[in-house]
C-alpha cells in the first residue's frame, strides 16, 4: 500500500469533511488542478489506500443492529476454504489474522439475538473452522476513524 503525502492528506481531510464534495469543488478549495486531484483520488483507490464508499454506511441503518465479533480457530490445512466460506455470509463485515490463540477474528453483524445465533452457526459450519466464540458489542465508544491521523502527517 502506498504511503501518502501532505497532498493526499489535505484530499483526504477535505473529503472527511464533505465526503460529496465533487471533484472540481474539492481542487479549487485546494488551490490544486482537478487532474491533480482525479489522478490522486484513482490511485490511493487501486492501491487500497482509499476505502469503499460502502465502509461509511452504518449496518443499522440497514437493519442490522446488533454487532459483535467472533474468534475462530482453524484447521490451518484449510484456511483457504473458511476465508471463501466467511466472504460468503453477508453479515461478516471484516475479517483479521490477529497474534495469540485465536485465527480468526470476524467483526459480524445482524437483526437481532436469534439472527446472531444464525450468523454465527453459519460461520461455525465454514470448512476448516473447528471452534468458535462470539461476544456481542453492547455499543460503540470510538467508532472507526482516521482523521486525526491524516492531520498530524
Amino acid at each position: 500500500m502506498q504511503q501518502l503525502d501532505a497532498t493526499d492528506r489535505r484530499i483526504l481531510l477535505a473529503l472527511d469533511d464533505d465526503p460529496r464534495l465533487p471533484i472540481m469543488v474539492l481542487a479549487q478549495r485546494l488551490g490544486l488542478a482537478r487532474g491533480t486531484v482525479q489522478s490522486r483520488l484513482e490511485r490511493m483507490t487501486a492501491s487500497g489506500a482509499l476505502r469503499t464508499h460502502s465502509t461509511r454506511v452504518d449496518a443499522a441503518a440497514l437493519g442490522r443492529g446488533v454487532s459483535a465479533e467472533v474468534a475462530a480457530e482453524l484447521d490451518q490445512s484449510q484456511i483457504d476454504a473458511a476465508i471463501t466460506g466467511l466472504r460468503e455470509i453477508p453479515e461478516v463485515l471484516e475479517c483479521l489474522a490477529p497474534a495469540g490463540d485465536t485465527d480468526l477474528l470476524i467483526r459480524v453483524v445482524a437483526t437481532s439475538p436469534d439472527d446472531l445465533y444464525r450468523v454465527s452457526e453459519e460461520i461455525r459450519l465454514c470448512p476448516g473452522i473447528t471452534r468458535t466464540s462470539t461476544r456481542m458489542i453492547l455499543r460503540t465508544v470510538i467508532p472507526y476513524r482516521t482523521t486525526a491521523l491524516l492531520a498530524e502527517g
